[in-house]
């Protein structure tokens, strides 16, 4: 099977041009049709010459995804199914508002954490997503919004399926691509990663300088309540989570966002409101609390509308920054997973 072009870096190509016997500019022409241009084949690439376009086609492929399936919701949001060169299938959101076209995107195929709130949760890990695959959504909900909208992408959130620290690389070389001058140029300040908590890779990206914004799946503050929602607090509890947050912020200076679905009779009293808030003081940060899309069959549902309002209130008024985010796409698989547990044989006879 031949590679894809795309996962060779402006070096690595440079080292291939010229054993082609072609001249060097030429490698910076194909990383600006497939970064700059995002041209999904070599046709595309009409300041190559058919000859080589013709050799590139011999010895390359470029493996785009590609949108196999879509649900429109009443308030605009559109929940894409993707599916992959190799038939697996993976999950993108456009989210508009008035101020905003947001995309969110996935970092794997399935994820490994379980979390028993979350539809992907059901899915075994299949793979990580490459870098082009990563850029690739964001082009194809970038086009969407155009198409749909008449408005540019403004922001993306890596929130979909699969967990993005246990895919750094590639997750980090993908955003690269959609940063880059030479790519979709966007601003890093507009990007948001989203984590469980992966304290290690937590600490990685503050090492790294990141200039992403930084966003902590939490949903509970104390151990046993999150442990049982999620398995991944048994080896990042939250003291060792706030340690690495710390770290984070101490290299980065940049705040953090918590993510806090209130779930009903679970996490949703004044108490647990108690708990979030002495988290909070451990690092300078912000919360979203985010209502709840409730997942067939699942146990977990949204939270009593009044409980919220006083959750939020009791925050604001110890003076954390807290905003609800109310549930988008409730008239369509909206909940991260669902679509691609629709799909959940095709995923599961494309890896056999």
């Amino acid at each position: 099977m031949k590679e894809d072009i795309r996962k060779y870096s402006i070096d690595e190509l440079l080292l291939v041009i010229q054993e082609m016997g072609e001249k060097p500019f030429r490698a910076s022409q194909i990383q600006e049709w497939i970064w700059g241009k995002s041209a999904q084949s070599f046709d595309e690439m009409t300041s190559l010459s058919k000859e080589l376009r013709e050799r590139l086609k011999e010895r390359f492929d470029i493996l785009p995804i590609a949108i196999s399936e879509f649900q429109k919701s009443g308030d605009g949001t559109f929940k894409l199914a993707f599916t992959t060169h190799d038939k697996k299938v993976v999950e993108g959101v456009l989210i508009p508002t008035a101020k905003r076209m947001t995309a969110c995107i996935s970092s794997q195929v399935g994820c490994s954490l379980s979390c028993a709130f979350c539809a992907t949760g059901r899915l075994k890990r299949l793979r990580n997503l490459t870098a082009a695959e990563v850029y690739d959504q964001v082009v194809a909900i970038r086009d969407l919004a155009e198409k749909e909208y008449q408005k540019p992408l403004t922001n993306i959130v890596i929130m979909g399926m699969g967990e993005p620290l246990l895919n750094y690389a590639e997750m980090m070389k993908g955003i690269s691509f959609v940063t880059s001058e030479k790519g979709l140029g966007m601003s890093p300040k507009r990007i948001t990663l989203s984590t469980a908590g992966i304290s290690k890779m937590i600490k990685k990206l503050g090492d790294d300088q990141s200039r992403i914004k930084l966003a902590v799946s939490l949903h509970a503050a104390n151990d046993k309540k999150r442990s049982s929602i999620m398995p991944i607090n048994d080896q990042n509890n939250l003291e060792v989570l706030a340690e690495s947050l710390q770290y984070y912020y101490e290299k980065t200076k940049q705040p953090v966002t918590f993510e806090y679905i209130i779930f009903r009779d679970f996490n949703d009293t004044l108490e647990d409101a108690r708990e979030l808030l002495a988290f909070c003081k451990k690092v300078p940060s912000k919360v979203n609390i985010i209502e709840y899309n409730s997942i067939d069959d699942g146990e977990f549902q949204q939270a009593d509308p009044d409980k919220v309002d006083a959750f939020a209130a009791f925050l604001e008024k110890n003076d954390v920054v807290a905003v609800v985010r109310r549930s988008r796409g409730k008239d369509i698989d909206a909940a991260c997973g669902q679509l691609a547990n629709k799909n959940k044989t095709a995923n599961e006879l494309s890896n056999t």
